[in-house]
């Protein structure tokens, strides 16, 4: 009997771990568009620090390049990070173009250093949330098993898939932040759109490989043209 316990004990933990699943959940998705050439981002920068660390909310933190030509280029900046500000203040009727510029669950924005407007909207996200399709993400090594099931809004849907790392220290030696060592969170590393769904059960399986990111992944239900986020889910990568 010995013998059969400690077979089944070496089994065990010879057995694989299991795929990380990350469900939808109750969480509002935060977007953040920063940059490190703007004087008044970092106080947004230390509120989505504070974001990140919760659980009510997937907090996501865009770098555009917007600003590299005032004399510090942002080493994660991105073009497509900039055309998607650029889409949010047009869709959202922002009256001009700002950052920092957080943008509340694809719905509403908020200057991103205004912790109370932010909160508030953030409630008011949650609270305005229409019924949504349950969305599964599994991480299974290299790959992402993404599964939409269920009745939701009507329309049609992107798969957003986001990864990004866990945090970046940088010392900004020109510009307008100069001397400062600028820490953020969740700095967005790669984002494309995998799929989209309208309503009919859709299963996606997206090689992780060639996506950077040290921090986690996230996969947002938005509908098309950068509009509202119905649901998202996101898990955490350990690379």
């Amino acid at each position: 009997m010995k013998r059969l316990v400690f077979l089944f004990a070496v089994l065990v933990l010879a057995a694989p771990p299991a795929p990380a699943e990350a469900q939808s959940r109750d969480a509002v998705v935060v977007e953040l568009f920063t940059s490190q050439g703007c004087p008044a981002c970092p106080p947004a920068e230390a509120y989505l620090r504070d974001l990140a660390e919760r659980g009510d909310v997937i907090a996501l933190e865009y770098h555009i390049d917007y600003y590299d030509y005032a004399g510090w280029k942002d080493p994660f900046g991105r073009a497509d990070h900039t055309r998607r500000w650029q889409t949010y203040a047009r869709t959202l009727e922002a009256r001009y173009e700002y950052t920092p510029f957080m943008v509340i669950g694809g719905m509403s924005h908020v200057v991103g250093s205004q912790r109370q407007r932010a909160e508030a909207q953030i409630r008011s996200a949650r609270e305005m949330a229409r019924e949504a399709p349950r969305l599964i993400v599994e991480n299974r090594e290299r790959e992402a098993v993404i599964r939409v099931d269920g009745s939701g809004p009507p329309g049609i849907y992107d798969i957003v898939l986001v990864t990004y790392d866990r945090e970046h220290r940088t010392a900004v030696t020109a510009g307008e932040n100069r001397g400062q060592i600028l820490v953020e969170a969740n700095v967005v590393r790669s984002f494309e759109r995998v799929g989209q769904w309208a309503g009919l059960p859709v299963r996606l399986t997206v090689p992780l490989d060639a996506m950077p990111g040290d921090g986690g992944c996230a996969v947002l239900l938005q509908r098309a043209g950068v509009g509202p986020i119905a649901v998202a889910a996101a898990f955490p990568l350990d690379r």
